[in-house]
């Protein structure tokens, strides 16, 4: 692939190619990545009660304190023990001072240090803890998938515009300078009207006894399945017509699925699975332009952008690769908080809802319900 010659943006983000820089300067939106993709470490400072002490919650705890202001204060967990086992695996979580281990949800959102609340449960829990934080006055970051379904996430939003409270999904790739990039080229006019997204997310968890229970709401939708969702809603919006298919285990929950998504001028596929692995790709193809993430779309990444179409068009590579990734949303969330807003706009309380309003017809249309809902 031919090398062009780049431009240096800020200290905290890879150069992008001249030329893609050029074309951006001649959109219909003005863009300035420095602007769009703000330094989390210039963020303001936030104290972060992290609920729950799993897998994700670690990344969390790792890319928060070091590359952003944030630092972890707390964590909470159902077992204190299993808390400051957590606390003890992050030493540098709390940037040289001590966090606190609780041994209930309900003392760390009470914990008067804790200036917002990470939720990082099972799916089937977010719902009650995070109104939970939020009846103790916290600001949540609740991971995706943000609730179970889209009816939930409704009592979630009301409990936050009735308290005057931020809230806000974990869907950390919209806020990742690749993916940020990518949406400037398709709103700026730079890729031409889209016609084409797809985005695909598997891999192979099926050993991961928690996406074997319906009563957690596991599956491979609500883990993996959110991404290429709300990747192709993040160009494209909502759909006017969705259709899936897919396969259950004898449990009942998802194994894979692939979604087609039909709009007035466009149409789209996501697909997820749990029961092997893919590339995790995405691509996005507009009447002008198109652009390609070959590997790991949802993570910081190399992306492709061609410009143009035929045998003139010119295709040139951005290393999107930054460390971490975690820290833009925590970024801002705090610099929402700081602002007094309660939603963010890269990421507003409508598109969490319209993502799982897609995923609660992909649901009913494979027959996956969970208990209790």
């Amino acid at each position: 692939m031919a090398q062009d010659k780049s431009i240096r943006t800020t200290d905290h983000l890879p150069a992008i190619p001249g030329p893609v820089l050029d074309a951006l300067a001649g959109a219909d939106v003005p863009f300035n990545l420095a602007a769009a993709v703000p330094e989390p470490q210039d963020a303001p400072a936030l104290r972060w009660g992290v609920l729950g002490a799993g897998g994700i919650a670690a990344t969390f705890a790792t890319d928060v304190p070091a590359f952003s202001s944030g630092r972890i204060v707390a964590v909470g967990s159902r077992d204190r023990a299993r808390a400051q086992a957590f606390i003890d695996a992050h030493p540098d979580a709390g940037k040289g001072q001590s966090v606190r281990a609780h041994g209930s949800y309900e003392a760390l959102v009470g914990d008067p240090d804790v200036d917002a609340v990470y939720i990082a449960t099972p799916h089937n829990f977010h719902c009650e803890q995070a109104l939970l934080a939020l009846g103790a006055g916290k600001p949540v970051l609740v991971e995706k998938s943000f609730t179970r379904s889209a009816a939930e996430a409704r009592r979630v939003f009301d409990a936050a515009r009735a308290a005057n409270l931020f809230a806000m999904e974990a869907m950390w790739t919209r806020f990742l300078p690749g993916q940020v990039l990518l949406r400037a080229l398709a709103d700026g006019g730079v890729l031409g009207e889209l016609r084409y997204v797809r985005a695909e997310h598997l891999q192979s968890l099926e050993h991961v006894a928690r996406l074997n229970r319906p009563e957690l709401a596991g599956g491979a939708l609500l883990d993996l399945g959110v991404y290429p969702v709300s990747f192709v809603h993040s160009l494209l919006g909502a759909p006017t017509a969705v259709s899936a298919v897919g396969r259950l285990s004898g449990a009942g929950v998802d194994l894979d699925e692939v979604i087609a998504m039909a709009y007035p001028a466009a149409c789209a596929t996501a697909a997820s699975s749990m029961s092997a692995a893919s590339e995790t790709a995405a691509e996005v193809v507009g009447t002008s332009g198109r652009v390609l993430l070959p590997t790991q779309f949802y993570r910081p990444a190399p992306l492709e952008v061609v410009l143009g179409e035929g045998p003139g068009a010119r295709r040139h590579e951005w290393d999107a690769t930054v460390r971490g990734g975690f820290q833009f949303e925590a970024a801002e969330v705090a610099r929402c908080i700081a602002a007094g807003r309660i939603e963010s706009e890269t990421m507003p309380w409508s598109e969490t809802l319209a993502v799982l309003e897609t995923m609660d017809e992909v649901r009913r249309e494979l027959g996956v319900v969970y208990p209790g809902e």
